[in-house]
């Protein structure tokens, strides 16, 4: 018993140095925060919009005949999408073309008429002319006989027969005057007739114009180049009877719109930027995800900013061009759009670093002397694997990415250096 005694006390002995050894740090991985230029990019949800949405409607009244172009039908300008029953228009129309032909022929007549006034007007004039001379004569006639009979050289029924064929003719002239005044007023009132007849036409004409053109409403064609919508009427419908009835709408699909807006904060930063590229169409490269998730393979660029930020929702307006060949994007689809904001100068570290709770981000840095701080940080937007730390570390200084759960402010530690990622994903 003695001897297992001393043997257990050896035994004692031997291990209380390894009891009382210190614990060997714990390894953790780190990296060094870095300050890089690093795009800025906001993360938006847009609703798509054709560029060009055209209401077809019914604009003469009628009975749909045939719709043509069948319910979601890719369409080009100038194709026929419905017909309305055309007999009535075409009926008016040769009605309209009738009355032209039935007018035209009575100015025909009018015009023949005309001539024969001016001729008349002409003969009148002649008329009043000859009798002018010959009531000359007799005057002439008159003034020789009446000295002659003073003179008691001829008989008192001589000079009575000449003075009687002058008083005549004085009286044949006025008939010759009246009758010139009445071919005149006859002349003035046919060239009046002659432009109402004129007038008449112009009108018919004007009716006919109408109606050609009440006949081509008939046939409803596409304004633009697109894809029609559903049918908003079927064949045997009756349209445009006190209003222009919704036929379909038509509507653009390469290129597309997007809308969306940003944060006044966030609408400077869009400001500026189109203030840095005077005379380009517009800030570039953004891109859109589609509702699976997937990437649309088309970057797009801003062409409208509107002009002053929206005071109910403290909002700015925007407007992307997409270009579309593949018709992916249809109106009415929401997108999530990611726009380049800025450019800019900023610390980072890699997102493995940061750790969240209640609203607040921290992480641990590991001083020269091995030593893990615990430091509260303000976080900025993340790029790709990285994230800027606007307050709270400084370039150069280590910070954990590995290890976390086992270190606590104040511990030593062993850290191993890795490089920073790369920002992919920016």
């Amino acid at each position: 018993m003695a001897l297992i005694a001393v043997l257990l006390g050896l035994v004692a002995c031997s291990r209380s140095p390894e009891v009382g050894a210190t614990p060997k740090p714990p390894a953790v991985t780190v990296v060094a925060a870095t300050q890089l230029r690093i795009p800025v990019y906001g993360q938006y949800i847009g609703q798509i919009e054709a560029v060009k949405t055209v209401e077809v409607r019914a604009r003469v009244e009628g009975f749909i005949e045939r719709q043509v172009a069948p319910d979601g039908a890719d369409v080009k300008a100038g194709d026929l999408l419905f017909v309305i029953d055309p007999k009535p228009f075409e009926v008016a129309l040769r009605q309209a073309q009738a009355n032209v032909a039935r007018d035209t022929a009575q100015l025909r007549q009018t015009e023949a008429a005309l001539v024969q006034r001016e001729a008349d007007v002409q003969q009148a004039q002649a008329n009043l002319d000859r009798d002018l001379a010959q009531l000359e004569n007799a005057r002439t006639q008159e003034r020789r006989y009446r000295t002659l009979l003073q003179k008691e050289l001829i008989a008192g029924e001589q000079y009575d027969q000449l003075h009687t064929n002058m008083m005549t003719m004085e009286a044949t002239l006025q008939a010759d005057r009246a009758a010139i005044e009445n071919a005149k007023a006859a002349l003035a009132a046919g060239r009046a007739t002659i432009e109402n007849a004129r007038a008449v036409i112009r009108a018919d004409e004007a009716a006919v114009d109408n109606a050609q053109i009440q006949l081509g409403y008939t046939t409803i064609r596409s304004p633009l180049e697109g894809r029609m919508g559903r049918a908003e009427v079927r064949v045997g419908s009756l349209v445009g009877r006190l209003d222009s009835t919704l036929l379909a709408t038509v509507s653009t699909l390469d290129p597309m719109y997007v809308n969306f807006s940003v944060s006044e904060r966030e609408a400077l930063s869009v400001w500026r930027r189109v203030a840095d590229q005077p005379g380009q169409p517009g800030v570039s490269k953004i891109t859109i995800t589609l509702p699976d998730d997937s990437t649309y393979p088309h970057a797009g660029r801003l062409d409208f900013v509107d002009r002053a930020v929206d005071p109910r929702t403290g909002t700015l307006a925007l407007r992307a061009t997409f270009p579309n060949p593949a018709r992916l994007l249809r109106p009415g689809q929401y997108a999530r759009l990611r726009v380049l904001l800025e450019d800019r100068e900023a610390v980072v570290v890699s997102q493995a670093a940061i750790q969240e709770s209640q609203g607040s981000a921290s992480l641990f840095v590991v001083g020269p002397d091995q030593t893990v701080q615990a430091r509260t940080v303000r976080m900025g937007p993340r790029v790709g694997p990285l994230w800027v730390v606007e307050e709270g570390v400084k370039p150069g200084e280590r910070v954990v990415i590995k290890g976390l759960q086992q270190v606590r402010a104040g511990m030593r530690v062993e850290p191993t250096v890795e490089p920073l990622p790369p920002a992919t994903g920016s």
